[in-house]
């Protein structure tokens, strides 16, 4: 095996091993993915994987912390560019949460990889809530509801959100169909009658 000449940091090498980890699901799904593999696939001795991730659910929560990140950035960042009315926040919304949906299927791999494991219902509900904080920031200028009204009313467009991009990844959906529903949820809701 061939070695690097120049030394990474620890951050650099984990960011390294968590782009190879990307690329295995992406080719070989999450069962393809476990520490020896990883360490095959990055070039670098198995104690080094070992040393970052600990165990395979330890790598696949990484992974996931860091595939759900980067869908967080891409939504707010979109959210941030969208003019200032109700459809077009939803619109823009909704498109890059299906951009990501589809974008990044190894997100959905590597959460069904991780069923059942008590770390990943934790990070799950800060998912949730993570993304929940999100919306309803963004929809707050333009709704009639409560702060508490409206919260609850992103978790359940959220359940429908990901009950669609499931549909999506299917192929019973097409985008343009996906996104026309979730940004009908978002707006039906909101309750813009404020004059009452």
């Amino acid at each position: 095996m061939a070695t690097t000449s120049t030394r990474l940091s620890k951050q650099a090498r984990r960011e390294q091993l968590l782009d190879t980890a990307v690329a295995i699901v992406r080719a070989q799904g999450a069962d393809g993915l476990t520490l020896v593999t990883l360490a095959e696939a990055a070039g670098v001795s198995r104690p080094i994987v070992y040393d970052h991730f600990g165990t395979r659910p330890g790598l696949l929560l990484a992974l996931y912390r860091r595939l759900d990140e980067r869908h967080r950035v891409a939504i707010a960042q979109a959210v941030q560019d969208a003019a200032p009315a109700p459809a077009e926040v939803a619109r823009v919304m909704s498109t890059a949460y299906f951009a990501c949906a589809t974008d990044m299927p190894e997100l959905s791999a590597v959460s069904a990889a991780l069923k059942g494991n008590p770390d990943m219902e934790a990070i799950q509900h800060e998912m949730i809530d993570s993304y929940t904080d999100l919306m309803a920031a963004a929809l707050l200028p333009h709704s009639g509801l409560t702060p508490e009204a409206l919260r609850l009313h992103c978790v359940g467009v959220l359940g429908a959100a990901e009950a669609i991009a499931a549909e999506l990844n299917r192929e019973r959906a097409t985008a343009e169909d996906a996104v026309t529903a979730l940004t009908d949820l978002i707006v039906g809701g909101l309750d813009t009658r404020t004059d009452r």
